[in-house]
């Protein structure tokens, strides 16, 4: 190949990588990997200036705006930094520096680098005004409705504390980890695609529509440059002070922050957090240096693309080599199916890891992935395995590649791929045994109809007998049944009285339960309140189930296709039947008062006159929001018996109220 020819390969590689990271946040390739592709290339571009492109990759910065959100100009350039994975560029970035300054002695402001969505905040009058996105660097999306859902970004400042009356301070949304496992477990609940790390899962929730979506999912931001021009030219002024000042103002800056003042002290910080941020709240991938004087920053400067005063480490993710044995499909609740590569048995990031998803087709087949393959193995944020690459030098020429599947390993139906979607499903949801199942186990699960004495291992024996092939069987069960062997009946009237006991479970549970897909308990909850009932929830149109708030068109077509398929309406008549509850009741139906709006409360410990789920919906009627986490806008606790310790001291440092069971009953009434 010769040059001209890896230019425009190059060029045409790094253009598709731009698109699946900045716009369709499904990046197929490593930070890693992209970066020494695009240095590459600028060289190559260096050595053939008659190949010139104003359209190349190297000439712009990777965009993330959307024609979905209003295009704000950037009052200030957001240039990216130039990245480095080793101790010898980073030596040579100091040297640099050294030498731009003429041997002037200069301090390096050591920060973590986290793994989000870049913004910038703009306040006037100590009033968050306007926040946008990085976007292509000049221009980006307005998304200050949803940021301002975000309880760590202050929306109004406290008066007294000497913040100017105009200034833009920017920094990072991110996704905490225990968010994003929430998050997953909720779309893996619902039949959706996990996302595959937090950053995307940040990506996708700040670009939502719909602000309470993402006032939701528990978005953090943690702030990292302070842009106040009439501070910044202060005889003095350094970086490390501007954020210091920032957070006494009541914006979020790292913890982690350190001045450096030798290229020892630098090293010194990289390698102590290369192994404690495995221990943060949140995702990173590297370090920041920043020259700490902001007089040196301006006469340092900047190139086309990024500052000359800053520079990016990446931390290196721990990779292994080992051979691919063999493709396996699983399939879902749902009907999804998710390729898997089992894999030889190697030791990667202290664990032992001999399996990793494979996401779909589209990834295999960007791989180009062979039978018998050596692939590369990461772990994504350093807890999935995923393959990341192939050694195809080791590839046996008479390997053949891997094709996916045309249709479902278990029942032998032709699956389908929606248009749009990158999964196949089984269409077979009712006559498929992972799919009958996994709706079985979703439907006794505790927040959909909660009998507790039925498991995965329980349902799987009982429809391996024939005892159930749908969740309304489950009605027709008989202690006699359970009890096959002579030695289980305490057991089996357990089992049967649960079940019994569950026909008392609130409508909007039973709609959770029937396992719609992508109806999660949110959904079910607004859709019982919207319909009342089954009957008008069954025989509602896609028109009018979208004008719910909080129902899109495709969440509308599958509650649609659900109740039109003949078998799901059986079932839901043998329910109606055996005696759930199919409507909302009278008391639910009545809104006790508005005693708590606009409060938000927290719930914690061990309750006598009522559960903590029945405390909940109180709390709802009573016009209050249900939140999981404390913070400074926690309006107040319902502790019982037993409140955890650490919700307490973090209550106790708040000034948040505890309020006591008795209380709260005397509020509301």
């Amino acid at each position: 190949m010769t040059e001209q020819e890896r230019i425009l390969q190059l060029r045409s590689q790094l253009h598709e990588h731009n698109h699946r990271y900045y716009v369709l946040n499904q990046p197929i390739i490593s930070d890693q990997e992209f970066d020494l592709m695009m240095h590459e290339l600028q060289d190559l571009e260096v050595l053939h200036p008659e190949l010139y492109d104003a359209n190349s990759p190297t000439m712009r910065v990777g965009s993330d705006v959307t024609k979905e959100f209003k295009q704000v100009s950037h009052k200030y350039p957001m240039l990216s930094l130039a990245n480095t994975y080793n101790e010898q560029d980073v030596a040579e970035w100091y040297s640099q520096v050294s030498r731009g300054l003429e041997g002037e002695p200069f301090e390096v402001c050591c920060e973590m680098k986290y793994d989000g969505l870049s913004i910038s905040l703009t306040y006037e009058h100590g009033r968050l005004v306007r926040a946008v996105t990085r976007g292509d660097g000049v221009h980006g999306d307005d998304v200050t409705a949803n940021v301002k859902t975000i309880r760590s970004v202050p929306l109004v400042l406290q008066p007294g504390l000497g913040w100017p009356e105009e200034f833009e301070i920017r920094g990072e949304i991110l996704m905490p980890w225990e968010s994003f496992n929430r998050l997953n477990a909720e779309r893996e609940e619902i039949g959706e695609q996990p996302f595959a790390n937090p950053r995307n899962a940040a990506s996708g929730t700040l670009k939502s529509q719909d602000s309470r979506v993402v006032a939701e999912r528990g978005l953090d931001a943690y702030l990292y440059y302070l842009l106040v021009p009439q501070e910044t030219e202060k005889e003095g002024a350094s970086h490390y002070s501007l954020l210091e000042q920032a957070r006494r103002w009541g914006f979020k800056i790292s913890d982690g922050m350190r001045v450096a003042h030798s290229l020892q002290e630098v090293y010194d910080y990289i390698k102590y957090w290369d192994t404690e941020r495995k221990l943060l709240p949140v995702a990173t991938d590297g370090i920041v240096l920043k020259v700490n004087s902001m007089r040196q920053q301006q006469h340092l400067g900047y190139t086309a693309k990024s500052p000359r005063w800053a520079i990016a480490y990446k931390f290196k993710a721990e990779r292994v080599c080992t051979r691919l044995l063999e493709v396996t499909y699983q399939v879902g609740r749902t009907g999804a199916i998710t390729p898997v590569a089992n894999m030889e048995t190697v030791q990667l990031a202290g664990t032992r890891v001999h399996r990793a998803t494979l996401n779909n087709e589209d990834f295999i087949r960007s791989f180009n992935l062979h039978e018998g393959d050596w692939v590369y193995v990461e772990k994504g944020g350093e807890i999935i395995p995923k393959i990341v690459g192939v050694d195809e030098s080791r590839r046996d020429p008479l390997a053949q590649p891997v094709r996916f599947i045309t249709h479902c390993p278990e029942c032998g139906a032709e699956l389908h791929r929606v248009e749009g979607e990158a999964a196949h499903y089984c269409p077979n949801d009712t006559g498929c045994p992972p799919q009958i199942k996994g709706r079985i186990e979703h439907f006794i699960a505790r927040k959909a109809m909660n009998i507790d004495s039925l498991g995965p291992e329980t349902v799987d024996a009982y429809y391996e007998r024939g005892l159930i092939e749908n969740i309304a069987d489950l009605y027709t069960l008989t202690p006699e049944q359970l009890n096959y062997e002579g030695n289980r009946e305490k057991s089996a009237r357990k089992i049967v009285a649960a079940i019994e006991q569950s026909k008392q479970v609130p409508f909007e549970r039973v709609v959770f339960a029937l396992g719609i897909r992508m109806v999660g308990e949110q959904t079910a909850k607004i859709l019982a309140r919207h319909f009342k009932s089954i009957e008008a929830l069954r025989t509602a149109t896609v028109e009018q189930l979208t004008e719910v708030d909080g129902v899109g068109e495709i969440i509308a077509v599958n509650i649609v296709k659900y109740f039109r398929d003949e078998k799901n309406a059986a079932i839901v008549d043998r329910l109606i039947d055996y005696g759930l509850q199919m409507h909302i009741s009278d008391e639910q139906q009545v809104q006790h008062g508005t005693a708590l709006e606009g409060m938000s409360i927290v719930i914690s410990g061990v309750f006598t006159q009522h559960s903590r789920d029945e405390y909940k919906d109180i709390i709802e009627r009573n016009g209050g929001k249900n939140v999981g986490s404390i913070s400074k806008n926690t309006s107040f606790i319902l502790a019982g018996d037993n409140m955890g310790p650490s919700k307490l001291e973090k209550a106790q440092k708040l000034g948040i109220r505890i309020m006591s069971e008795e209380e709260f009953l005397h509020l509301i009434q």
